[in-house]
């Protein structure tokens, strides 16, 4: 892939939807080159949405699955960001 590719996705509910994206997300593995979480957390409170973003790598019929796969799961938003070289 000579382009750069970056998903962003929003969980909106991760208690209920963290098994199927994890599922997802572990079927596509080898497309991922760098994964990163964020959420909101403090002493008090721990979100219950969540954003994760990744770098993509490989073949992009995989990453073009993948994104796919994602997009199937109820309560998450998905954006696709793509860098050209």
């Amino acid at each position: 892939m000579a382009n750069r590719t970056v998903i962003g996705i929003l969980v909106t509910n991760r208690v209920a939807n963290a098994q199927q994206v994890q599922k997802v997300l572990t079927e596509y593995g080898c497309s991922i080159k760098t994964r990163l979480g964020l959420h909101e957390v403090d002493e008090k409170t721990c979100s219950t949405s969540g954003l994760l973003l990744l770098e993509l790598f490989g073949d992009e019929g995989a990453c073009n699955d993948l994104e796919k796969n994602l997009r199937a799961v109820p309560g998450l938003q998905v954006q696709k960001m793509v860098f050209e070289s």
